[in-house]
């Protein structure tokens, strides 16, 4: 269970960072573990299977049983898609999580119900209950409020609202903050490092009176050290419910803006969930309750659960005959609206590759590409692998897939699942993954090493014809380097063969893209090609991995050459 023992704003499930990565790791439970005791045993045997698996990304834990504790009492028990009372057991919200099309909606339903407090949140008795409020829907209630709401004003203001009877106040300190803010002289950077100083000051201040500011994360009890600390957790809950949120499709981000707002075509759902569901937490005292709450997948009810909305949202998409629809049930009128809205993305989609190819989103992607390395946009690692799936689809012919997930209106909503490659490349006589990383020093290599070569190898052996890999980062750490040349050199039969890889920074990638667009002529697959085969003799005739990763480098800057 998670203690609010002195915890004096909000907080969010972090673990995993991305809701849908859930998914694997609940199924894992559902097939090898349900009806078992979840103790010290079987978590280590869980988290030997989770290091098995394909989607498994990291490098493992020394705890195990403490790494499985801390995977599946975060998100999975704490939103209510697994029970480990008085066994493991995945709970019918959790068995709709894993099989709906819909994964949005569900995890939706369970996000509006987590609460705080909770029969699965504890406290020290000598302490008094600050909470009364249901977390996420009052984010979306301040979304709602102000058409726009900021990282930063979520982290400073929106984290206060421990008790849902604190909107008003809450909505006043933002509004001050944003009058005060076209007010100062002060860099925004610094501006906004005062306030989220004088913010935990704040809220800490009895803590700090009383001396208690050692955490159990240091040795270091100075206010200096607490305040950075509080501040860093802060962003990192603040990190999380955006997410989260953004996993609904409820909200659109804007990543130059750091900010969320309602998607325009969900505002009247949206409006639904504000007006019906109770901002008072319930059977917090009654675990039994709580439970059979939480872990029921139709609670609570949302606008497309009733017949009428579900036709109305049909006939925005199709003027579909209104007496044929009424004849529907609710779920079959769900799945109608479901694949109107993936046919539309694909549509819209399929436009967007169109202007790519014709070279009309040049510009754009070059300022991405920029704002990427400036550090200027949110998300960075999904709008890089984003990106990069554009930049591809506009350097030559191919039929190039993103595997990252899109929203209904074909924007990037979080990257690629830890079991297939970033980006694959079908060029008809042969195939390529893209793999992009901002992960720098040895982390690059402890965390892409491994799924790198064995996304290749998938490929391979799903496309039964030959496939390289291009590796795309800021900067190639040496040790990344030195694997994708032993692999050139290797042969594996666990990998297919050898493995052609090829590393690039992210500067060459760019002067690669700027070649294509400034070619004469259109670029085609052999073009491509020959970079790795290039990439493959050089390997059989260079002196270290130096030799090869230089003359390699060498290569991409020229490759239209």
């Amino acid at each position: 269970m998670a203690n609010l023992t002195g915890s004096r704003y909000l907080f969010f499930t972090t673990s995993p960072r991305t809701p849908m990565k859930m998914l694997p790791e609940i199924e894992v439970l559902f097939n090898e573990f349900e009806g078992k005791e979840w103790n010290t045993d079987n978590q280590i045997k869980f988290m030997e299977s989770l290091v098995k698996g394909d989607f498994f990304e990291g490098t493992g834990a020394k705890d195990l049983a403490f790494a499985a504790r801390d995977r599946v009492t975060r998100s999975p028990k704490a939103l209510g898609f697994v029970s480990l009372k008085p066994n493991i057991s995945i709970t019918e919200a959790g068995k709709e999580f894993l099989h709906s099309k819909n994964k949005e909606e569900v995890l939706l339903r369970q996000l509006l119900k987590f609460q705080l407090p909770s029969p699965y949140h504890t406290k020290s008795a000598n302490e008094d209950n600050i909470f009364n409020v249901k977390p996420y829907l009052e984010i979306f209630r301040l979304i709602q409020k102000f058409g726009s709401l900021s990282f930063d004003e979520v982290m400073l203001f929106g984290l206060q609202m421990t008790d849902y009877s604190r909107f008003d106040e809450v909505v006043n300190k933002i509004e001050n903050f944003r009058i005060e803010r076209r007010k100062t002289t002060d860099s925004y950077k610094v501006f906004r490092g005062k306030y989220l100083q004088k913010i935990v000051l704040e809220i800490f201040a009895e803590d700090i009176k009383n001396g208690r500011t050692k955490l159990r994360e240091s040795n270091d009890s100075s206010i200096k050290n607490f305040v950075k600390t509080k501040a860093s957790t802060m962003r990192d809950y603040t990190d999380a419910c955006f997410r989260y949120i953004r996993a609904t499709g409820m909200v659109n981000i804007s990543q130059r803006g750091k900010s969320l707002s309602i998607v325009p075509e969900k505002k009247e759902e949206m409006e639904f969930i504000l007006n019906s569901i109770d901002k008072q937490p319930i059977f917090a005292e009654d675990e039994e309750k709580y439970k059979k709450y939480l872990f029921n997948p139709l609670l609570p009810k949302l606008f497309t659960d009733d017949v009428e909305n579900l036709i109305k949202k049909i006939q925005e998409y199709d003027r579909l005959p209104y007496d044929e629809l009424k004849k529907l049930s609710v779920l079959e009128l769900k799945d109608k609206l479901y694949v109107l809205r993936e046919n539309r993305k694909v549509d819209i989609l399929d436009s967007q590759v169109k202007s790519i190819k014709d070279y009309k989103r040049y510009d754009d992607i070059v300022n991405v590409f920029t704002d990427i390395k400036n550090k200027d946009l949110y998300d960075i690692p999904l709008m890089l692998e984003w990106n990069t799936w554009r930049a591809m689809t506009m350097i030559d012919g191919g039929h190039i897939v993103a595997n990252l997930k899109f929203d209904d209106n074909g924007e990037p909503m979080s990257t690629a699942q830890g079991n297939i490659a970033d980006i694959v490349c079908d060029y008809g006589d042969f195939g390529l993954t893209v793999e992009v990383t901002m992960a720098s020093g040895v982390r690059q290599y402890e965390m892409e090493g491994e799924p790198v070569t064995r996304h290749l190898a998938k490929l391979k052996k799903d496309s039964d014809k030959n496939a390289y890999c291009l590796f795309v980062a800021p900067k190639i750490n040496e040790a990344c380097i030195s694997h994708f040349y032993m692999l050139h050199k290797t042969n594996i039969k666990f990998y297919g063969g050898k493995s052609v890889i090829v590393p690039v920074e992210l500067s060459t990638f760019e002067k690669m893209l700027e070649d294509s667009y400034k070619a004469d002529y259109i670029p085609n697959p052999k073009h491509v090609e020959n970079l790795f085969k290039y990439s493959q003799d050089i390997a059989n005739n260079s002196v270290d991995e130096q030799e090869w990763y230089s003359k390699v480098t060498e290569k991409a800057l020229n490759w239209l050459a």
